[in-house]
């Protein structure tokens, strides 16, 4: 557990090296509803969600920057559903290892890594191979595969989830999972993701906004 607080509240810090500062919190985060014990390290509030803890002893999710950066073992979804027609969001890499992005009903199983084997998520995976129902149903190039510093922005329409690299469209198409879904990330193996839901890195896709709770559309 010590080395999940090293590896992860390691990055807290705004003069970090090789870090970018994180943007103000935005209203959209990952979902801490449901958390366990929390300690206080580095002056940032670390929640374990205690789900991980029974299912996978001694292992754990660990959220921080107020429910912006997820690192540990787990998965964790966003704490709003996609509502609207045309939603874009963003992850970025802060370490590298193992690690998935995509979207997820709440059925999904959270102690489950990686995601992508049942109906219930539709993720990228590290490796750029991006997986539903335990189907591969497409592919990054070999040559872009997402690195440490690398920014994945993701849209979906309720039909298609495509992806963008640094804001290219990689023409990666993927669709399958249906119903109320949210955005959904897991990381393992010293993975370190940051969650952007507002205030982006890069342009949305033309059409695409920042996720809305459902009375903000209306």
């Amino acid at each position: 557990m010590a080395a999940v607080f090293t590896c992860c509240l390691g990055c807290c810090g705004d003069g970090a090296s090789g870090q970018i500062p994180l943007k103000e919190m935005p209203t959209v985060q990952l979902d801490t509803h449901h958390m366990g014990k929390s300690v206080s390290s580095c002056g940032v509030a670390v929640q374990l969600r205690s789900a991980f803890a029974f299912a996978f002893p001694g292992t754990d999710v660990v959220i921080v920057k107020s429910g912006r950066r997820i690192c540990g073992t787990g998965a964790c979804h966003a704490n709003a559903p996609l509502h609207q027609n045309k939603s874009y969001f963003e992850f970025k890499i802060q370490s590298t290892g193992v690690w998935g992005v995509g979207v997820a009903t709440q059925k999904v199983n959270l102690n489950q890594v990686p995601m992508g084997r049942d109906s219930n998520s539709l993720v990228l995976r590290h490796d750029g191979s991006v997986y539903y129902n335990n189907e591969e149903k497409n592919r990054l190039p070999a040559n872009s595969l997402p690195q440490e510093g690398d920014v994945v922005g993701l849209t979906y329409d309720h039909v298609e989830l495509n992806l963008y690299l640094n804001g290219k469209n990689m023409q990666c198409p993927a669709s399958g999972i249906r119903g109320t879904v949210f955005p959904v990330v897991y990381v393992d193996d010293s993975a370190i993701l940051d969650c952007q839901f507002s205030d982006f890195y890069h342009t949305p896709p033309q059409g695409f906004e920042k996720i809305l709770f459902e009375q903000q559309i209306f």
